[in-house]
This record gives C-alpha cells, sequence and structure tokens, in this order.
C-alpha cells in the first residue's frame, strides 16, 4: 500500500455516496469498506481519506459497487482551503488513542513476569504485534507516539525473549532412560508448543504413554517426564522452543518434516522469521 502525499499535501479524496436503503447487506458492505480503507465519516454519506494511487483505485472500485447496487457515489479530488483546515483533515486520522490502549496493553504483561507462563505473555504478544500492523497499514499520518509503540513492542519482546530462552541446557531424560508407557507431564495453559510436543511425544517417541495437564503450579508425579515448562526434563533452551529440544535431544531433528512444524511452533511461540503456514495453524488453535 502506497502512502498518501507528504504532511504539507493538501491533497484529498472525498467520497460523497448516496447508499441504497432497500438492500442493508450491500449498504453494511460499502461501509465495512471504507472502514477498512481508514475513511474518515465528515457527515452521513460524505467520507475522506489522503490522495494516493491506492485510495483512488479503491474508491474507484467502491463507487462501481455502489452503482450496480442502485447506489450513487462521486469521487472528488479536492484540496484543503487553509492551512488550519488542512491540519483539521488531518487530526481526523489521528491513531494516537489507538497506540496508547496498544502500549497501556503490552505495558501491562509486564505483571505477569516471573508468574505467568512465558508462551502464554508470548502469545497475547504476538496477537499486539498484530495489531499494531494493523494501525500502521491505516496511519496516513505517523506521530511519536507510533513509535514509542514499536519501542514498546521491541523491548517486551526482548524481556519475553529472555523468559522463554534462559540460556540453561536442559538435561532431558538420563542416558539409557525408558521412554515408553511412561506419564508424559506438561502445565497449562495450553499453546502451540506444548501442543506439539504432545503430538509428537504419542506419534514418534511414546504412543502408548499417557499425558497429563498440570494445573499452573502443580508439581508433576514422580515417575513423570516432564516438559514444557522450567525446570521440566525437555524445556526451552537458549534459541529453541521444547519442541525442537525434543527433537534435538531425541534424535529426531534430521527429520524435515518435523523440522518444518519445528519452524512453525517456533514462530507463534517466540516471533521470529515469519512462516507461510504459521497463520492458518494459528486460525486452527
Amino acid at each position: 500500500m502506497d502512502k498518501p502525499a507528504a504532511e504539507g499535501s493538501a491533497n484529498w479524496l472525498v467520497t460523497v455516496a448516496l447508499l441504497p436503503t432497500e438492500d442493508p447487506a450491500s449498504r453494511m458492505r460499502v461501509l465495512r469498506t471504507l472502514e477498512s480503507l481508514g475513511a474518515a465519516v465528515v457527515r452521513e454519506g460524505v467520507y475522506l481519506l489522503p490522495d494516493s494511487a491506492a485510495n483512488r483505485n479503491s474508491l474507484d472500485a467502491l463507487s462501481q459497487y455502489i452503482a450496480k447496487s442502485a447506489g450513487v457515489a462521486h469521487v472528488l479530488q479536492v484540496s484543503a482551503a487553509s492551512g488550519a483546515q488542512q491540519q483539521a483533515f488531518q487530526r481526523l486520522f489521528d491513531r494516537s488513542w489507538r497506540y496508547e490502549e496498544l502500549i497501556k496493553n503490552v505495558e501491562s504483561l509486564r505483571i505477569g513476569f516471573g508468574h505467568s507462563d512465558p508462551s502464554a505473555i508470548a502469545s497475547v504478544l504476538h496477537k499486539q504485534r498484530r495489531e499494531y500492523e494493523t494501525i500502521v497499514a491505516l496511519d496516513f499520518f505517523p506521530n511519536q507516539v507510533r513509535t514509542r509503540a514499536e519501542k514498546v513492542l521491541a523491548e517486551t519482546d526482548a524481556a519475553v525473549r529472555k523468559l522463554m530462552f534462559p540460556g540453561q541446557t536442559q538435561t532431558g531424560v538420563g542416558p539409557g532412560e525408558r521412554l515408553t508407557k511412561r506419564i508424559w507431564a506438561t502445565r497449562k495453559p495450553l499453546w502451540a508448543d506444548k501442543l506439539a510436543c504432545a503430538w509428537l511425544i504419542r506419534r514418534f517417541v511414546d504412543p502408548e504413554g499417557s499425558l497429563t495437564w498440570l494445573d499452573k503450579s502443580q508439581p508433576a508425579p514422580a515417575s513423570a517426564i516432564s516438559f514444557g515448562f522450567e525446570g521440566a526434563h525437555f524445556a526451552n533452551s537458549e534459541s529453541r522452543i521444547t519442541y525442537e529440544e525434543m527433537l534435538a535431544q531425541l534424535g529426531l531433528a534430521k527429520n524435515p518434516a518435523l523440522t518444518r512444524i519445528g519452524s512453525i511452533v517456533h514462530f507463534l511461540e517466540a516471533g521470529g522469521t515469519p512462516v507461510p503456514e504459521a497463520a492458518g495453524v494459528q486460525t486452527l488453535l
């Protein structure tokens, strides 16, 4: 998406629309499209957007749709009559309050440091990052609040990574220890990494074993093999999530399909290099 002209530009696109009242579905589609474009409402039936090639193309297509739906729409290219009006138009697109709300949500995650599961915190942070990207896509006139939001996200992400990857090497199970017909235990809440580990155990490690989901502070049974939390037999290491640790320690890392799953799970848990399949897996979860 190309951005509109620089902040000092006075070019705007005004859409004047008479929407069909007898077709509520079409009317709602038009309004939702305008909202998705980030259009500001000047008054009923009059919508404002900064002038850009992308916005012109989108509004032209929308106007054609409105005409086919028995409505009328005109897209006008206008200029602000004065500097004061230009500033008033720009204020209609001020996204500061959305950034401030995001900053507040991200900073509140630190309350859970040392108490909540780092994977659960990372999952919420990932959603906040997606919300930030949504805001940025419609932020035609960036300001310092956007920069601050980006900084808070980056700092919190770095802090969460330290919680998830403490830098200690996990010992895993003892040499020669039996891995079949065992109890495998992890703690709630369940998310991508722990669910992937459970699947790996059932499919490749211990098909006849049993899985136990423990409460947050509940200790694992003495005879169980634990995974997915600090102090467990299998847990996050300095750079790998628990699933990847299991692959490495159990000799499964050479399987390309399992490794590919590991890259998806790693991105969902800890971010990093985007993986195309991750969005679909997140939807399923």
